[in-house]
């Protein structure tokens, strides 16, 4: 059976509103979209690091209690996990703080079993990060030669805007690498001062990669494509609690459509329908509107076997 594979970072999320702690949980870009994928209900593994501490064995039984093999995840002796304090304004977006003990991370894994069109996701500063970049890269390339569909999500934080420069060859060999896309306008803004994404797209996306998604929180989303799809997908309003798992899930809805639907790598080379398109998009959203309904990371337990249900038109 195909299954969901993820690479990127762990955290322990304290979020504050009004400056008050209102939830903590296990979190981390990847991680928050993996257990989304876990309650699902499709195959799932995640390659990530955590310390030997209590903080990381709550990280790593959270994954197993949510569906998600945990046995890729490094756990470095002697350090400690890595906290993120998430603190929600009025609009109930969110502001980060990072706080990581250890320097240098030895990213150290055995591969997991790859086949053809698994999915992979990944993302987020994890995935340039020059510390573990070497490692990261491999396996990408590995899971591409196995046939898989690889799924980046940019993903890129104002706290590394000065970095840009540096950073970038790193993404440009992600975006070559991936067969699919996804930015925010905000990802958008930070790295490539443009908000205009059909440009960006045509100009800095499409050298490398074929098919592009842009989010726009409660906005549009829009999709481009080298075969011509121009496309946008408005998004239902709802009542928003917090915002900072959403972009995380719609990765989550995005790839388990994939499974669910059964579309192949080969297909998304040769060109998706329109139906399976708004069937993906479908997906995507419901999985982010849900998860902005609560203060949790990640869809509700269940709801994401509902959506799958959904019939492909």
């Amino acid at each position: 059976m195909r299954k969901v594979i993820g690479i990127g970072e762990t955290v322990f999320d304290i979020i504050f509103k009004n400056d008050q702690p209102v939830n903590a949980t296990p979190g981390g870009s990847t991680y928050n979209s993996m257990i989304s994928v876990g309650r699902s209900g499709i195959p799932a593994v995640f390659i990530s690091e955590t310390g030997d501490d209590r903080v990381g064995r709550q990280i790593r039984r959270f994954l197993e209690q949510n569906g998600v093999s945990s046995k890729c995840v490094c756990i470095h002796k002697g350090q400690k996990s890595a906290l993120s304090l998430a603190f929600l304004n009025e609009q109930n977006d969110a502001e980060y703080a990072f706080y990581k003990d250890h320097a240098n991370d030895r990213l150290d894994f055995d591969y997991p079993d790859i086949q053809k069109d698994d999915v992979v996701l990944f993302g987020s500063f994890y995935a340039i990060n020059p510390v573990v970049r070497r490692q990261v890269k491999d396996f990408l390339e590995y899971a591409k030669s196995h046939g898989a569909i690889l799924y980046y999500d940019i993903n890129f934080r104002a706290s590394h805007k000065c970095d840009a420069q540096i950073l970038m060859p790193n993404i440009c060999e992600n975006l070559q690498l991936a067969d699919v896309v996804r930015a925010s306008h905000e990802d958008c803004h930070i790295l490539f001062e443009s908000v205009d994404a059909e440009s960006l797209y045509r100009t800095r996306i499409s050298p490398y990669t074929s098919h592009f998604i842009c989010t726009r929180g409660a906005d549009p989303a829009e999709l481009y494509t080298n075969h011509g799809m121009r496309r946008q997908y408005p998004v239902k309003p709802v009542q928003t609690v917090s915002t900072i798992g959403a972009g995380d899930s719609f990765n989550a809805g995005f790839a388990c459509g994939l499974i669910r639907y059964g579309i192949t790598r080969q297909q998304i080379a040769e060109g998706l329908p329109l139906s399976q398109w708004d069937g993906l998009f479908a997906c995507a959203q419901a999985f982010s509107a849900n998860v902005c309904q609560s203060v949790f990371n990640y869809i509700d337990p269940g709801f994401g076997k509902d959506v799958l249900e959904f019939p492909l038109h």
